[in-house]
C-alpha cells in the first residue's frame, strides 16, 4: 500500500525518452479545455515505448493522445501515463503505389505525400483532422473513403510491449471502430494507392479542403464531428430535427454552421460540452427514437457538474418521431 501512495512517476522506469507529471493537456487539444495528466511520456523510439510497456507496473492504465482533434479531456485530468508519440513516429514515404505512415503522421500531411507521388486514393484523408493511429484505431473516414478500404497492413505493440504486424483481416476493421485491443498501440500503417493524374489528384484535395471550409467551423475550437452516424441516417440530419442547431450551454454551443460539430466559444469546461452533447443525445432520442453515439472520445475524469441552464436552439421541425431510416440522398440544407 505504501508503494501505491509514492508519486507516480516515482514507480516509473526509466526511459530514454521524457515523462512529465501534472503534464497539461488543455492546450494540446482542439476544445482547448481538460485536466492534466497524472505523467506525460514521450518516447524516444519503439524500443523505449516497447521497454517502458515491459516494464511499467501493471495497475498503470497508458492512454494514446494524438493531436487532440477528435478528443474531449475531462476536467480534472487523466490518471495514469499519457502517452505522445513524436516525430520519430511521423515518418512518411511513398512507393510502388504503397504510402507507409508512422502513427503520429497528420492524415493531411500523408495525403500531400501521396499527391506528391502521383498516388490517388488517398486525397480524403485530408478531410480528416488527426493522426492515422487515430484513424487506424477508429476506422476514420470522409468524402467516401474509410481507412478500411486502403489499408494494407499495420503495425502495433501490445501492452506488455510486444510487436505485432497486423492484417487487414486482423484490424477488424467495422463503422467506426477497430477489433484491436483497447490497449495496444499503432505504430505505423501500410496503405495502398493507385496510380493518378497529379493534376486530377490535386482538384481533388482542393475540393475536399473547400468542402470542409464551407460546412464545417473549421476555425472555432472543435473536437470534429461529435457523433456516429447511426444506421440510415446522417447523425446533423436527425440533431437539426430535434430543434438543437445553435442550442448553448455555458460556453459550449451547438455549431449553427455545421450542428453534428461542438464548439468552445471561448470559457466552456469540458463538463459544459460533454452536458451539452448528452443534451443533445436526450433530445434526439425524444424527438426521432435514434440514440446517438459519440464519435469523439472522452478521457479522464470528471469535474463538477455544470450549473448553466440551455438555452438557444431553433425550433423543432415537423417532422414524425421514430423516423424510419432511409437512404441519404444530395441535399442543399445545410449540416
Amino acid at each position: 500500500m505504501k508503494l501505491r501512495n509514492r508519486p507516480l512517476i516515482d514507480r516509473l522506469p526509466s526511459v530514454r525518452g521524457r515523462l512529465t507529471p501534472d503534464a497539461p493537456l488543455a492546450g494540446i487539444t482542439w476544445f482547448r479545455v481538460g485536466g492534466t495528466a497524472e505523467v506525460m511520456f514521450r518516447p524516444a523510439d519503439v524500443d523505449d515505448l516497447a521497454k517502458f510497456l515491459a516494464e511499467k507496473p501493471g495497475d498503470v492504465p497508458v492512454t494514446v493522445m494524438g493531436v487532440g482533434s477528435n478528443l474531449l479531456v475531462r476536467d480534472r485530468g487523466v490518471p495514469g501515463v499519457v502517452l505522445r508519440l513524436g516525430r520519430g513516429f511521423a515518418e512518411i514515404t511513398a512507393e510502388d503505389r504503397r504510402v507507409r505512415a508512422g502513427a503520429a503522421a497528420l492524415d493531411l500531411n500523408v495525403a500531400r505525400v501521396a499527391a506528391e507521388a502521383g498516388l490517388a486514393g488517398l486525397e480524403f484523408l485530408s478531410g480528416i483532422p488527426g493522426t492515422i493511429g487515430g484513424a487506424l484505431r477508429m476506422n476514420a473516414g470522409a468524402y467516401g473513403r474509410e481507412m478500411s478500404d486502403v489499408i494494407l497492413e499495420a503495425e502495433a505493440l501490445d501492452g506488455s510491449g510486444g510487436r505485432h504486424r497486423l492484417s487487414h483481416k486482423a484490424l477488424g476493421l467495422s463503422y467506426r471502430h477497430s477489433a484491436v485491443p483497447e490497449d495496444w498501440i499503432f505504430l505505423e500503417a501500410l496503405l495502398k494507392g493507385e496510380t493518378g493524374n497529379p493534376t486530377a489528384i490535386g482538384a481533388r484535395l482542393k475540393e475536399i479542403q473547400d468542402a470542409r471550409e464551407a460546412s464545417q467551423p473549421i476555425r472555432s475550437r472543435t473536437g470534429g464531428s461529435t457523433f456516429a452516424n447511426p444506421p440510415g441516417f446522417k447523425a446533423w440530419e436527425l440533431i437539426e430535427q430535434a430543434g438543437c442547431r445553435g442550442l448553448t450551454l455555458g460556453g459550449a454551443q451547438v455549431s449553427e454552421k455545421h450542428c453534428n460539430f461542438l464548439i468552445n466559444t471561448g470559457d466552456a469546461t469540458a463538463a459544459e460540452i460533454e452536458a451539452l452533447g448528452e443534451l443533445v443525445r436526450e433530445r434526439v432520442l425524444e424527438k426521432t427514437g435514434v440514440t446517438l453515439e459519440w464519435e469523439i472520445r472522452r478521457i479522464g475524469v470528471m469535474g463538477p457538474p455544470s450549473e448553466a441552464k440551455p438555452h438557444g436552439g431553433q425550433p423543432q421541425n415537423a417532422k414524425p418521431q421514430n423516423a424510419k431510416p432511409r437512404k441519404s440522398k444530395p441535399r442543399r440544407s445545410q449540416p
